[in-house]
């Protein structure tokens, strides 16, 4: 296999200026989460371009199927995701979003381009594997319900059947040309809390006449932090935040009532339903008990995301070939979500992060943020690694 290593690594090579054309004409045309038509539209004729079938799924889904010898007899699925986020880009770049107010801040046109760059090689190598490669192009990452779960409702794990899945993403905070690895639980479930407090508004003079909602709010979001230090195991990851309070009245006006949300996010199923059922009995309790009223509404996110520690351990062992052992970083758990913990749940899967940042270059902003960017070196790494991957996991 030494000789294979050394053919993706040539390829990966050889196709490293087209893949960063890719990625930034992807960056240049970014779309939101379920429209991204003109990118599904750019994938699914880049895919035809190296003689591969694609199909549709899930409406702005792609996916394609790269056949080796014997294409019967295993099957690995690798997954890329496509959408952008609704920020305005500030990067002074020649590949700057044209689409105002979208930008691929989350690296997904990283994620995009490097897999079918990945693709390219895999197709150029199907006489020397056996098995069958699915390359799953999904939708609708960043928002509820996920872009993975409607593709596993459309049936992107069956005909064929994926043994196992592996799925990137880039990481800022390691330098292009390494990647960071976690077996085991990594990244956490996340609901979304929307809580409307209510009261009896009035002259801010006169409290006593009044059901003040915004006294109510406080207390209430206070007293939910105990759903974190008293009732959470200290061996499970939880994770409570409000972001967004509105009392909508003013000086000396109390309102009617406050508009509160957040997100909760922990690493256990049991618990996290548990949670939500105390989180919602001490808001509308408190309020009660306060002369007021409280909505206490959950919008279910992704579930946890665990990585098979048997599949996660050969992704190691292959990352260090392929890369040197130097280049596999250990990380620690993330209580940031991702949907491709969907996948974690019906097959072995291992989600790891591809190094991204170039000090020297000032490429160090954090995804979500207007000025995020990448060493696009990481392409390269990206898509080499993923190949290699895959051609590992279907010897078995």
């Amino acid at each position: 296999m030494a000789d294979l290593k050394e053919a993706i690594k040539k390829m990966a090579a050889d196709f490293a200026a087209d893949t960063v054309n890719i990625r930034r004409h992807l960056h240049a045309n970014p779309e939101l989460s379920f429209q991204e038509y003109n990118t599904a539209a750019f994938v699914t004729g880049r895919l035809q371009e190296y003689g591969l079938e694609p199909i549709s799924m899930a409406e702005t889904g792609v996916v394609a199927l790269v056949k080796g010898k014997n294409p019967e007899k295993r099957t690995i699925a690798l997954r890329a995701d496509m959408d952008a986020l609704p920020i305005n880009e500030q990067n002074q770049v020649d590949y700057k979003s044209k689409n105002e107010g979208v930008m691929h801040a989350c690296g997904h046109d990283v994620h995009t381009a490097s897999l079918l760059g990945t693709a390219r090689i895999l197709n150029q190598l199907r006489a020397d594997f056996e098995g069958t490669v699915k390359l799953i192009f999904q939708p609708g990452e960043e928002i509820i319900p996920g872009g993975a779960s409607l593709m596993i409702k459309e049936g992107v794990l069956q005909n064929p059947t994926p043994q196992a899945i592996f799925g990137q993403h880039v990481f800022p905070v390691l330098p292009a040309g390494q990647v960071g690895v976690r077996s085991g639980m990594y990244m956490a479930s996340s609901d979304e809390l929307y809580v409307t407090v209510k009261g009896k508004g009035g002259h801010g003079a006169m409290p006593e006449i009044n059901i003040d909602p915004v006294v109510i709010s406080a207390h209430i979001i206070v007293a939910l932090q105990q759903i974190v230090s008293r009732h959470a195991s200290p061996r499970i990851p939880t994770v409570l935040s409000f972001g967004k309070v509105i009392a909508n009245g003013a000086t000396n006006v109390i309102p009617n009532e406050v508009k509160i949300e957040g997100t909760f996010r922990t690493m256990n199923e049991p618990w996290r339903a548990e949670a939500h059922q105390k989180m919602k009995k001490m808001a509308e309790q408190m309020a009660e008990a306060m002369g007021g009223s409280c909505e206490f509404n959950i919008r279910r996110g992704y579930p946890y995301l665990q990585n098979s520690p048997e599949l996660t351990a050969k992704m190691r062992a292959a990352a260090e070939t392929f890369l040197g052992a130097e280049n596999v970083i250990d990380l620690d758990i993330w209580m940031a979500a991702e949907d491709f913990a969907y996948y974690t749940q019906q097959v072995d899967a291992c989600f790891y992060r591809l190094g991204t940042r170039n000090e020297e270059r000032g490429i160090t902003s954090s995804v979500h943020t207007p000025t995020f960017d990448v060493d696009e070196d990481a392409l390269q790494t990206g898509m080499g690694l993923m190949a290699w991957l895959a051609l590992e996991e279907l010897k078995g």
